[in-house]
């Protein structure tokens, strides 16, 4: 397994509109490709890359109590790491990204921070 760099951060939030203005209008992210997921939200580019990507919620303003869903990390070796959290007996789920060639795997570090291993496949 080996860990490429920080692929994203997911944030989110039920104040769409004011948030997309923070990100895009003040800190000048472009609002780009997202994949056709079954839930609302935007990927929100730097550089190139979809380096914030925002759930919309249909709650109150402001009553999320913890915005940073997750942590995303670049990976290589699927399959080698699937098999170390096996040998580990560590939770975690695999999925993959509609309509791209990522495969994904979720796990929860010690600490009860929500990681995703993206891997190109």
């Amino acid at each position: 397994m080996g860990i490429k760099g920080l692929d994203h951060v997911n944030i989110n939030t039920s104040n769409m509109k004011d948030t997309m203005s923070f990100y895009t209008d003040l800190l000048d992210f472009t609002d780009g490709f997202r994949p056709p997921f079954d839930f609302p939200g935007a990927w929100l580019y730097a550089g190139g890359n979809a380096v914030i990507h925002l759930v919309f919620s249909d709650s109150e303003p402001n009553v999320i109590s913890n915005p940073v869903d997750h942590i995303a990390f670049e990976a290589t070796g699927f399959e080698e790491t699937k098999q170390r959290l096996e040998n580990e007996n560590w939770e975690f789920r695999c999925s993959n990204v509609p309509d791209t060639q990522i495969r994904q795997i979720f796990l929860v570090d010690p600490n009860g921070v929500k990681l995703e291993l993206n891997f190109k496949f």
